[in-house]
């Protein structure tokens, strides 16, 4: 199920994370599991440092990538939901004014 494209994404605070290269490597401090990330996961990995709306995440990726918005869609909700359901992220379905 697609998330909402104004739902919010950010990083939990239970995790550090670094670049190697270009990827990205996380530790989750709860499970103390290390996961990664290729390039694509990293720079979306990076952005979501801060709360984004899934929308935002969907354009960064089309525009920085060549990358139909359809497939970045299904991709982008494809990651997000591996990472909430290793609790990396909260995803804030917050309503619209």
């Amino acid at each position: 199920m697609p998330f909402p494209e104004e739902a919010k994404v950010v990083a939990v605070a239970d995790q550090v994370s670094c670049d190697l290269n270009g990827e990205a490597a996380i530790l989750h401090l709860g499970s103390g599991v290390y996961y990664g990330l290729d390039r694509t996961g990293a720079w979306i990995w990076e952005s979501i440092q801060v709360p984004r709306t899934v929308a935002e995440i969907r354009a960064g990726l089309v525009a920085r990538y060549d990358v139909e918005p359809e497939r970045a869609a299904r991709d982008l909700d494809a990651l997000l939901a591996d990472l909430a359901r290793e609790g990396l992220v909260e995803i804030r379905n917050e309503p619209t004014a």
